[in-house]
């Protein structure tokens, strides 16, 4: 088994938080590189969204699991400013704040209070991060309460994560409640450029308010 499978092993295979950040943590490193060779593409596909709905003065935006910060740089490269992020390892913080795009990045778990105000962000963005193990369902609660009315949320999701781990219900109690309203849903495509074309997910963008 090489170093790569080991490591996504050990994410999998986490049962509590603090073995998830141990985990992510000790792949700080090599993160990147694995999931390049295997033709990752999510960080560089959702800042397309970003473009479609926000202009770039419409105020600060969240990666909510920022991870190293691979969406940052294109964001920026984009016009955007005031980029924060979030993520449950300082070492995976610390090759975010290494890449200079991120004015904020806090050391935050989804699914528990967040670190800012309410109606803070222009949009909440979070690439690769809803999947099974990782954050909940319940993580829409707070991105949402931080997120301004009239802003937006964009994320990725696996379709069978989506319907199996209560996202669709968290996603209808919130529409019910008058907090949301989905403004599209991407066609289905694949994260991975090659390898791993069958695993399938979509964007979904919703409108805060």
């Amino acid at each position: 088994m090489n170093k790569h499978s080991q490591m996504l092993q050990r994410v999998y295979a986490a049962k509590t938080d603090a073995e998830l950040a141990s985990a992510y943590s000790d792949w700080a490193g090599q993160y990147d590189r694995d999931l390049l060779q295997e033709g990752y593409i999510l960080p560089f596909f959702v800042p397309a969204f970003v473009a479609r709905y926000l202009k770039s003065g419409d105020g600060p935006i969240l990666d909510a699991g920022v991870g190293t910060g691979l969406t940052g740089p294109y964001l920026q490269a984009l016009g955007y400013t005031g980029l924060s992020g979030m993520d449950m390892s300082d070492e995976m913080l610390a090759m975010a704040r290494g890449r200079g795009c991120y004015s904020d990045l806090k050391n935050a778990k989804l699914g528990e209070t967040l670190p800012w105000p309410d109606d803070h962000f222009a949009a909440f963005i979070s690439a690769g991060v809803f999947t099974t193990g990782h954050a909940p369902a319940s993580s829409l609660d707070e991105l949402v309460r931080i997120t301004r009315p009239g802003g937006f949320a964009i994320f990725n999701i696996r379709q069978s994560v989506f319907e199996d781990n209560g996202f669709a219900e968290k996603l209808a109690e919130q529409q019910e409640q008058g907090l949301v309203r989905p403004v599209e849903v991407s066609p289905p495509f694949a994260g991975f450029a090659f390898d791993k074309e069958d695993i399938l997910g979509f964007v979904h963008v919703l409108e805060i308010l």
